[in-house]
């Protein structure tokens, strides 16, 4: 209901009576295919390039797949300042109405961000729009100067490092917004 209410009002004041929502109809998805305009990409000048972004509990008989994301969060910041990076774990639809720094690493370019945990040190989760997805994100891990834990996998290696590159040469797109 929140996140309802933050997208028709333009807040997050939950305090707002909305229409009860439990006869809706409500559809888990697990992958999602983002569709946008790169002129300079490999998609040509005038062409669509699309990515899927998966968040699947199970991932070709194997453990889950949870993509990471770049979101649009302050479209008055320009570049990555203006960006946020999600793991997307769930994608879901219903009908309503019938319708870390402020600047890149000077050694790698790249920017460094880490999860964001409450005073529990749980980890924050929130349910944002799907337009607000701009691009898949590819991050590398902060390795540091310790040794590493044999038993880290992809599956849980964004549960395992405290920071992680913003990977901006993993494409052309990427790279051009995270400047």
């Amino acid at each position: 209901m929140c996140f309802l209410c933050s997208q028709l009002h333009n807040n997050s004041d939950c305090n707002i009576l909305l229409p009860d929502l439990s006869g809706s109809l409500v559809s888990v998805l697990h992958s999602a295919i983002l569709t946008f305009y790169a002129p300079s990409g490999s998609s040509g000048l005038s062409g669509m390039h699309s990515e899927c972004i998966q968040s699947t509990p199970c991932w070709h008989k194997h453990p889950a797949c949870y993509n990471t994301v770049f979101l649009e969060w302050d479209l008055d910041i320009p570049g990555m300042g203006g960006l946020c990076i999600g793991q997307v774990f769930l994608f879901f639809t219903f009908i309503y109405n019938n319708i870390i720094s402020d600047k890149p690493n000077e050694n790698t370019g790249m920017w460094i961000v880490q999860p964001d945990y409450d005073a529990d040190r749980v980890p924050e989760m929130d349910v944002v729009h799907i337009h607000s997805i701009l691009h898949g994100a590819h991050l590398i891990p902060v390795y540091g100067h310790a040794h590493l834990l044999a038993d880290i996998q992809y599956t849980n290696s964004l549960d395992v490092f405290q920071a992680y590159y913003v990977n901006k040469y993993i494409d052309h797109d990427a790279f051009e917004i995270t400047f």
